[in-house]
């Protein structure tokens, strides 16, 4: 079962904002965004493209701060509403 989230966000601009939630941080500096590690892409383009979103914005210092939308998506505890994995339904004949 996938998990459906409503806002319109990309794998990597996902895994910079939970780097956020993993650090306790309001803020982060464009080096530490750029070394976040990706699947694929990165760098600090999916922070300029949540700053676009309104999901961060960019600070005077070179970084970004993550504003209330990106406090409404972090605070999101997206888990599938049927806790077994499939394995666990086996049907009995």
């Amino acid at each position: 079962m996938a998990i459906v989230l409503p806002f319109p966000l990309t794998i990597q601009e996902m895994r910079v904002l939970q780097e956020f939630r993993r650090f306790g941080a309001e803020t982060m500096t464009a080096e530490t965004i750029k070394a976040i590690k990706h699947p694929t892409g990165g760098g600090e383009a999916p922070a300029q493209s949540l700053a676009s979103k309104g999901f961060l914005t960019p600070d005077g210092s070179g970084g970004y701060t993550v504003t209330e939308k990106a406090k409404e998506f972090l605070a999101i505890d997206a888990k599938p509403s049927n806790e077994e994995s499939g394995d666990a339904e086996v049907v009995a004949e």
